[in-house]
């Protein structure tokens, strides 16, 4: 189960960024720096970690 869930974070990330790259190369600056953005802040981040007051 969790092996799917990362294989599709993994392909999500892969798409985000293939589509800042183009984005950017053609010319679309605003809208490639939000989707590099999204693909960092969506591998850094865990989001199947509990937080434990």
């Amino acid at each position: 189960m969790e092996k799917s869930k990362n294989l599709y974070r993994d392909i999500f990330i892969g798409f985000s960024f293939i589509t800042g790259i183009f984005g950017f190369m053609s010319g679309e600056f605003i809208i490639s720096t939000l989707l590099f953005g999204m693909a960092s802040l969506s591998s850094n981040l865990d989001f199947e970690k509990q937080i434990q007051a």
